[in-house]
């Protein structure tokens, strides 16, 4: 499984990166038809000091490519977010494929 990471106003990071493998790996190994995945980091100027990293992920796999995004105040708990709305949707997809099989 290959991992793009894209940063927008934002400096690239080792350990952000490193934490966002660990977490896609839990992905990648119950989903073995997932393909890949692009990560995307945005800071953005928001009235909220609650929001304004904004974190996205997007997989390829059978079908439409899946999608998450949100916008926090860390990247790692954006990361954690986005990475629980991708198990739903996975699981979602595998009894859709499962279904059609």
């Amino acid at each position: 499984m290959t991992t793009q990471f894209n940063y927008q106003h934002v400096s690239g990071s080792e350990r952000l990166e490193n934490f966002t493998k660990e977490k896609l790996e839990v992905l990648f190994t119950r989903y073995n038809w997932i393909t890949s995945a692009a990560v995307f980091f945005t800071a953005e100027k928001t009235s909220n000091d609650e929001t304004g990293m904004k974190t996205g992920i997007r997989l390829s796999a059978p079908g439409p490519r899946l999608f998450a995004e949100e916008s926090t105040e860390t990247f790692e708990d954006g990361i954690l977010q986005v990475i629980n709305q991708l198990k739903q949707q996975c699981e979602k997809r595998k009894s859709e494929l499962i279904k059609h099989a």
